[in-house]
């Protein structure tokens, strides 16, 4: 869409030079510095959202806290033995990583259904900026509130008996495993918060993704105790893939298989649901 502007010159004046238009949705148009730049202050402007209203740090606080210490203290000496709940802060430590990033992946799709609700999305629609530049910095944000929440797990983990039995490579290797996992679920809650009316059906409907993910993995249970059929379903859950590449990376063990299976669920995820949601979004708004 482009405009002109056009005045009325005085009489006998000289007609002035014609006013190139001004084209007003640049979406791919805008090159890598001007994008970045986008993402920067777009970034900085959801930041300054979570200074201004704190309690929307609660759940990446207190979620790994109480997590933690519900299925330590809960599950662990049903699985390991009384007494050896040390045993099982290493094995779902590393699985709740995997947990975290999916839980505060499902909050970009709320947030975002609830920006359109408050017509935040009409005032980015007048400006000269990449579409994805908005879904991208939601992201950056996002996944600073994940490294919190990994952080504090972790801490936890440490004052419940968690030790790193490799190296301190390894262990930033599965944060970052994890990382990169979260970044490409939140393409999908992007996109069901793009498609869904309401921030209720959001949180419904990740709901239902969240649970069968979660819970039909190897992150709270070995899963040589399942049933066949579910045993057969965890092996290709990509959060057993993840929970079993951070496990190992941390405890030691083979990792290639598992490694290479979270790194290729989440390229696929990416591949197929970024340009559906940035499309989405174009049309949307």
């Amino acid at each position: 869409m482009s405009t002109t502007t056009v005045t009325k010159s005085p009489a006998g004046a000289a007609s002035p030079a014609p006013v190139r238009p001004v084209r007003t949705d640049t979406d791919g148009r805008i090159g890598l510095r001007a994008n970045l730049r986008h993402i920067g202050a777009l970034a900085r402007r959801n930041a300054l959202q979570i200074k201004q209203d704190p309690e929307s740090m609660f759940d990446a606080v207190f979620m790994p806290i109480i997590f933690i210490l519900l299925f330590v203290y809960v599950f662990g000496g049903a699985i390991s033995g009384k007494g050896n709940n040390d045993v099982y802060v290493n094995y779902v430590t590393p699985g709740l990583m995997a947990m975290m990033g999916m839980n505060i992946a499902m909050g970009v799709g709320v947030g975002i259904n609830d920006d359109f609700k408050k017509g935040v999305m009409d005032r980015f629609r007048t400006m000269p900026i990449a579409r994805s530049s908005v879904l991208i910095a939601k992201i950056v944000v996002e996944l600073g509130r994940m490294m919190i929440a990994t952080a504090i797990l972790l801490g936890m983990g440490f004052l419940l008996g968690l030790s790193i039995h490799t190296s301190v490579l390894h262990l930033l290797a599965a944060i970052g495993l994890s990382v990169v996992f979260g970044a490409s679920l939140m393409w999908i809650f992007i996109l069901l918060g793009l498609s869904l009316k309401s921030a209720q059906a959001v949180q419904g409907m990740a709901m239902l993704v969240l649970m069968p993910l979660q819970f039909g993995s190897s992150i709270f249970a070995p899963t040589t105790t399942m049933p066949g059929w579910l045993e057969t379903f965890t092996d290709y859950n990509p959060l057993s893939n993840l929970a079993d590449a951070a496990r190992n990376l941390i405890n030691g063990g083979a990792v290639a298989h598992s490694v290479w299976m979270t790194l290729g669920w989440s390229l696929a995820i990416t591949l197929v649901t970024a340009p559906l949601a940035v499309s989405r979004f174009r049309r949307k708004t």
